[in-house]
């Protein structure tokens, strides 16, 4: 499977694109942006990118007025499938957000329940009450997203409503080419509807690729062979981060060995979960961080353990951005143009080695050694056997590695000899394969 290969790059549309925060109702075509960004992309080793939302809304994207319709503030269909085409020919595959647990309260069918009440056709697309009022004063009380009433819930049960999603899917199938869908709070969506939702995407394109947004719990409920291939691995996000700030290596550890250790009751072995360290919904990895040194330990963490590393837009070259009570705009600015700098080169060069070993893609995952500051695992795929050391300290430390002997050292191409024991500088990863 392809995703299973590849490096993500997520952009949040609106604020990559500096589009106005609310609905102007001016159709200004500001997704060409994309494509002046694919050089970037590419030598940072993308090859898929992750849209949030792209459809007619009212706002910021997840409060949707139109399945059929790219935001008038980034353009129409024809530029948003210009911009898809030339991803497809720079071999960067399109997944996009879809919205399907709730809408927005100009969603057209939302519309007609507002004016017409139970008369209406489609008042049983919603979980709606006539006989209570809502926040809005619209004579009728509906169910929000986790009390967002702006967010309107779908009747995910309703035939009509799967109908209506599935040929808006179709749609994106025909017009953009699209290859997957990431299932916005996917934890709220029904077991039932996404077994529904696998059997249709397979039936119109191989290998389209169902990613979940999850944030807790166990992820066999929703990936698994019938339902989702992937889903948002919070856990290690949180623990990536957190091990560095808090000098405990042993939480991302205890994570890695839990998800896909070699014991029996791992849990999410053979599973590609998706791995970040940012996202468009919570602070950025620059801005987390005690010590800024760290970051590439950070992107080493991602890019070296079991699963799909990606990228958030801007975070490559160590942008920073706070998660503010009542705005997420902090987290999703625009960029005129990319930066470069040692992050960037960093993050390039962890992308070349993931594409060039298949340990990295495919391999399993074996723990070596562990200290509060020290870090060092295996990854093993047929004939390779690739260490990865990492030291979160300001200081350099001697570890055990399990192969002494010959090692190449896949971050400089230089041949060394190892008695057991490797040199880790301070705030550095070292990458050897066994010779």
């Amino acid at each position: 499977m392809w995703y299973k290969d590849s490096i993500f790059y997520q952009i949040y549309p609106f604020g990559f694109c500096g589009a106005p925060v609310t609905n102007d109702s001016i159709q200004t075509n500001r997704i060409d942006k994309v494509i002046e960004w694919i050089p970037h992309m590419q030598s940072i080793g993308i090859n898929a990118l992750y849209f949030c939302p792209v459809f007619e809304s009212s706002s910021h994207g997840y409060d949707t007025k139109d399945f059929s319709k790219i935001d008038c503030r980034l353009g129409s269909n024809d530029d948003f499938a210009k911009v898809c085409n030339e991803l497809h020919n720079a071999t960067i595959r399109v997944v996009l957000d879809a919205v399907f647990n709730h809408v927005g309260r100009e969603f057209f069918a939302f519309r007609d329940v507002q004016e017409k009440r139970e008369e209406s056709i489609y008042k049983d697309w919603f979980y709606i009450n006539f006989n209570r009022d809502s926040n809005y004063h619209d004579g009728f009380y509906y169910e929000g997203w986790e009390g967002h009433y702006n967010l309107v819930r779908l009747n995910l049960d309703n035939p009509f409503v799967v109908e209506y999603l599935f040929s808006s899917i179709q749609g994106w199938v025909n017009e953009f080419n699209i290859d997957g869908l990431r299932l916005d709070v996917a934890y709220m969506l029904s077991e039932d509807f996404l077994r529904k939702l696998r059997k249709f995407c397979d039936s119109l394109k191989p290998n389209f690729f169902l990613i979940g947004e999850i944030i807790h719990g166990d992820y066999h409920r929703i990936v698994n062979k019938d339902m989702l291939d992937s889903c948002t691995n919070y856990e290690c996000f949180k623990g990536i981060y957190s091990s560095i700030n808090d000098k405990n290596m042993f939480e991302i550890a205890y994570s890695l060995n839990r998800q896909f250790g070699s014991e029996n009751w791992t849990l999410y072995k053979g599973l590609a979960l998706f791995n970040f360290v940012d996202n468009h919904d919570v602070t950025r990895l620059a801005s987390n961080l005690k010590e800024p040194q760290n970051i590439m330990n950070a992107y080493s963490l991602l890019f070296t353990m079991p699963g799909i590393p990606c990228i958030f837009y801007g975070s490559e070259w160590g942008v920073k951005g706070e998660k503010m009570q009542g705005s997420d705009a902090t987290l999703r600015p625009y960029f005129q143009t990319p930066i470069t700098n040692p992050t960037t080169n960093w993050i390039a060069k962890l992308s070349s080695l993931r594409k060039q070993y298949q340990a990295f893609t495919s391999g399993s995952y074996h723990q070596s050694y562990l200290t509060n500051q020290q870090f060092v695992f295996e990854r093993r795929y047929d004939l390779q056997s690739i260490i990865i050391a990492i030291n979160i300290d300001s200081s350099t430390h001697f570890a055990t590695i399990p192969m002494p002997g010959k090692q190449l050292d896949l971050l400089t191409g230089e041949i060394v000899y190892s008695n057991g024991t490797i040199e880790i500088p301070a705030f550095c990863t070292k990458i050897y394969m066994q010779q």
